[in-house]
This record gives structure tokens, C-alpha cells and sequence, in this order.
């Protein structure tokens, strides 16, 4: 009983609304980490606002030294509609990071099929992006067809391990996934990130069309690309057939959710390690997405990892914890 007069006697309210904690502080760089900037669906940019997509390649070019930025990763819909004006301020902004910061991208499905219907996989991606531009950087690993970019892998050394990052495909195709799967098996001393557009859904749980069906919205089972050749694979797929397996793997990210663009989960792979998986997705706020970067700092300690939200538009953070929190790498770096 005497608990409830403890507000009373300290000063603190009785009776009335309790105080609102005050907004977190943007978690500040820590000396000696490195930095993955991931850049979600930019398709609103590349239709209305090349000026935000500039903004936030250009903030991480100007700012590789300072944050230790070592790979820049684009997940998907980089375009709204497929069509030449758009991949042309798709095309301006990412040469901003050429010679500066090299960088994956994984098509979603809005860069697909006549007007970003993804009824094909037919693209525009490689008549502005060809492989050839690509193909001679040093952490440039290779791709799955030749001639295409659509899916690529990357190898970069950082934070005293080697790393292996994977670029796959809107709803990658069961050859592709092999294909990766094999790359994992064959790079297996190598920390493995995979960037795929449609992965973990706004639920905090991966797409599942076997258990979910259309429930969870916009799974790739549900559009006209999972009825050719080689099919599609949803987070639950991708799960099972390449990532869990895998002992190197350490994260998924992914974006294409709406609602509130937001989730994560980590979980246990088939060989114990944790994997760490994040939807994160701006496209539905104002200018979509007012340029907010997701930026993933990986400490030296190499356990701790540091996730933010900053658009270099507005020169702010989020700090809410579905956009500011820490994960612990199991097993560490090193």
C-alpha cells in the first residue's frame, strides 16, 4: 500500500496524466564502426521528387568518410512505372555514388512489365544500369544471366570479416534461388547479407502465401509474375530454400510493404545463427518518404549493430523504436 502514495511523496503526479517520455536521442556514431546505407522504394522520387533520391545518394557519397559507409543497397522499386524519364533520374542519382561508394540493387516489382505492372519480367534496369558499367569494380562478384543486373553479388571485406552481399530479383525464380544458394555454400567463410524487394511483411512476420494467402498484401504469389516460367518466391520461400540453411547468413532486408512500411525479425537459423530481418519502407509519407535513409552501423565490437533512420532532405532522424533500435550479431565478428 505504501507504493501507491510514493508519487505523492516524491513530487510526481497524482491523479493526473502521466508525463509523455521525451523523444530518444538519434543514436550518435560510434569511432571505428562501419556502415551499410540502404535506400527503400524510391519509385515516388523517380516520378516527382528527383531532388529527394539526389539528396540521399548524394548525402552518402559526401559522407563515406565520416560514417565509414562501405556499400550502399537499393531495395527495390527504384522506378514507379518502368519507363525511360523515371530510369533517367533512377540512372542521375546512383552515378552519384560512382567512384565513391559501390552499391547493389534489387528490382522490385514496379520495375517490371509495361508501366511497372509486373505482368513481364520484362525491364528497362539494364538499358541504364548494363552490366558492363559494373562488372570491373573490384567488390563486383557477378550475376546470375549474363548481361543482367537483376540479380548480382557483391563481395567486400569489413569490420575484420568478409562479407558476401546478394541482389536478387522481385519474386526471385527457383533457378535463381539455387543459384544463390550455391553462392552461400560456395562463399561459406563469408558473412552473408541477401536484399530482396519482397521479403518480411509490416507484421513483424516473412510473407507466407501458404499460410497467409492474400491476407498479407502484395505477396509476389499474388501478381502475374508467379505464373511464368520459374515462378516466384515469397519471405517464407526464400526462408526455407536459401537463407535458414545457411550458417554465414546474418541479415535480410528487404522493402514494398505499405501500411506502415515497418517490421523486423530476427530468428534462429537451421544451424543456430541468428538472422536479422527488416522491412523498411517511406514511400507512403509525405513527398514518399521525404528521403529517410536506413542506415545499419556496425560497431567495433563486432556484436553490436546500430540501426537509424535519417533523411538528409530534412536533416533529421527518427528515433521511435520501429525506426531506432540495436541488434546483437550471434555469433559475433569476431
Amino acid at each position: 500500500m505504501l507504493l501507491t502514495s510514493l508519487p505523492l511523496l516524491f513530487g510526481g503526479p497524482a491523479g493526473g496524466a502521466e508525463e509523455e517520455a521525451p523523444e530518444p536521442k538519434p543514436l550518435q556514431f560510434i569511432e571505428g564502426s562501419w556502415t551499410l546505407a540502404a535506400l527503400p522504394d524510391t519509385q515516388v522520387y523517380a516520378m516527382r521528387h528527383p531532388e529527394l533520391f539526389e539528396a540521399q545518394t548524394r548525402w552518402i557519397a559526401d559522407n563515406r568518410d565520416r560514417y565509414n559507409i562501405v556499400y550502399a543497397l537499393h531495395l527495390g522499386d527504384i522506378t514507379n512505372n518502368n519507363n525511360p524519364p523515371q530510369w533517367e533520374v533512377a540512372q542521375r542519382a546512383m552515378r552519384l555514388l560512382d567512384g565513391r561508394v559501390p552499391y547493389a540493387m534489387a528490382p522490385g516489382n514496379h520495375d517490371y512489365g509495361p508501366d511497372g505492372s509486373a505482368s513481364t519480367r520484362d525491364t528497362l534496369f539494364n538499358d541504364y544500369f548494363p552490366l558492363e558499367r559494373y562488372s570491373g569494380w573490384p567488390t563486383f562478384g557477378g550475376v546470375f544471366e549474363e548481361g543482367r543486373l537483376d540479380n548480382s553479388y557483391h563481395l567486400f571485406s569489413a569490420g575484420g570479416a568478409d562479407w558476401i552481399i546478394l541482389a536478387l530479383e522481385w519474386g526471385p525464380r527457383d533457378e535463381v534461388v539455387a543459384w544463390a544458394y550455391k553462392l552461400l555454400d560456395r562463399y561459406s567463410e563469408r558473412r552473408g547479407i541477401v536484399i530482396t524487394h519482397a521479403y518480411l511483411y509490416s507484421d513483424d512476420t516473412r510473407y507466407d502465401w501458404g499460410v497467409y494467402e492474400g491476407e498479407q498484401h502484395w505477396n509476389p504469389h499474388g501478381y502475374p509474375t508467379a505464373a511464368l516460367p520459374g515462378g516466384v518466391s515469397d519471405g517464407e520461400d526464400l526462408w526455407l530454400n536459401l537463407v535458414s540453411p545457411h550458417h554465414n547468413m546474418v541479415m535480410v532486408l528487404n522493402g514494398h510493404v505499405l501500411n506502415d512500411g515497418l517490421g523486423r525479425l530476427s530468428s534462429a537459423g537451421a544451424c543456430g545463427n541468428t538472422i536479422h530481418q527488416m522491412l523498411v519502407n517511406y514511400q507512403m509519407n509525405a513527398r514518399g518518404g521525404e528521403g529517410f535513409l536506413r542506415l545499419i552501423e556496425f560497431l567495433p565490437d563486432g556484436r553490436t549493430v546500430h540501426v537509424k533512420a535519417y533523411s538528409p532532405a530534412l536533416d533529421e532522424y527518427k528515433t521511435d523504436e520501429q525506426n531506432q533500435f540495436v541488434l546483437t550479431l550471434d555469433p559475433p565478428l569476431r
